[in-house]
């Protein structure tokens, strides 16, 4: 059983879905137009957009029946709009549909790096506003300690460089940094700062909650010409070939392993097992990863981490081990013919 990646459907569905609601209103705007000259105002081919008007045709109004749905006439190779379902009206939201935007509003308003937050904030108040949503009370607070994302978010604002104490989980090392901060970065539900490291002399990726310590410097943040944020739409981790391949066996207690870890190879084993494959930062980070699953993983490659690992358990196990108590020296029992001071006084003894 092998796993592809498979990343591009959701966003190319989002794409059709955007070019779809965009479409309607183009068309009733220029009645009669020329399919080609449509197709290259949209950037698409004429074929994506013949496809895109056949969906459109099933689309409309709940019932979906004649008269609820789009409706178009072509002529050659010209279309026209004859009936809309609707969308050309104003939208009107419910009090649910509202309370749900302004939620997500504010959870957007509270992310790091958001470019233009002003204009967020504009839209909530114009959707709380047209809602009667005022004052609702609605707080949103996203995980991890608010004070420390804060913090950073206020020294990217400013233009700030920082002292920061870090604790980097592929070498499980804490070091003292002193960084230029880019950006505020949301991504899989953890906040980053990105920022020129002057200790690597490049641009790294700081986890907010790994972050022990922050100092606000006075001096400004100098950011070289040659920093480039990375590029984040993947994940922060982007697995290549120039990294180490591990492989695992698995059994059904570890199999979460391939949810939450993009692997290369998920193949079906004996039984209940798994052989689990994918790339690593580093042989040490691997090494404390396998240590911390449970008994059903195994490492198959490569023997180098095999071997990391058998090592660093006996020697865990060594730490445990305690010594036998060794039998302390037997005193010997009181003697009545030797004085209580010790001295060997022999005192009277019956015959």
């Amino acid at each position: 059983m092998t796993r592809p990646a498979a990343r591009g459907g959701s966003r190319a569905s989002a794409d059709r879905l955007a070019r779809l609601l965009n479409l309607v209103p183009y068309l009733l705007a220029r009645p009669g137009i020329e399919i080609a000259e449509a197709a290259g105002d949209l950037g698409v081919t004429e074929r994506q957009l013949r496809e895109d008007l056949e969906l459109l045709w099933v689309c409309g109004l709940p019932g979906y029946g004649p008269g609820d749905l789009i409706d178009m006439a072509f002529d050659g190779d010209r279309v026209t709009i004859t009936y809309d379902a609707g969308i050309d009206r104003p939208l009107r939201l419910t009090p649910d549909e509202a309370l749900a935007l302004v939620v997500a509003l504010r959870m957007l308003a509270e992310t790091p790096g958001v470019a233009n937050r002003e204009a967020v904030e504009r839209a909530l108040a114009k959707i709380e506003d047209a809602g009667d949503l005022v004052g609702a009370p609605v707080a949103v607070r996203l995980p991890g300690d608010t004070r420390r994302v804060e913090a950073l978010r206020a020294a990217v604002e400013g233009g700030k460089a920082l002292r920061i104490t870090y604790y980097t989980a592929a070498r499980d090392e804490t070091t003292d940094r002193v960084i230029d901060p880019l950006r505020m970065l949301m991504v899989g539900g953890r906040a980053y700062v990105e920022a020129w490291c002057r200790r690597a002399e490049a641009v790294r990726l700081f986890r907010a909650d790994r972050i022990d310590a922050i100092t606000e410097l006075a001096e400004p943040a100098t950011v070289p010409p040659q920093a480039v944020p990375h590029d984040l739409t993947e994940g922060v981790f982007r697995p290549s070939p120039d990294l180490p391949l591990i492989t695992l066996r698995i059994g059904r207690s570890e199999r979460w392993i391939t949810e939450y870890y993009p692997c290369e190879r998920v193949e079906a084993g004996d039984g209940d097992q798994w052989l689990v494959s994918l790339r690593v930062t580093d042989l040490g980070w691997a090494r404390r990863f396998v240590l911390g699953l449970g008994p059903d993983a195994t490492v198959v490659a490569p023997v180098e981490l095999a071997e990391q690992v058998r090592a660093t358990a006996a020697a865990a196990l060594d730490a445990y081990a305690v010594p036998a108590p060794t039998a302390a020296p037997r005193q010997p029992e009181a003697d009545p013919e030797v004085a209580p001071s010790g001295d060997p006084a022999v005192v009277g003894r019956t015959q």
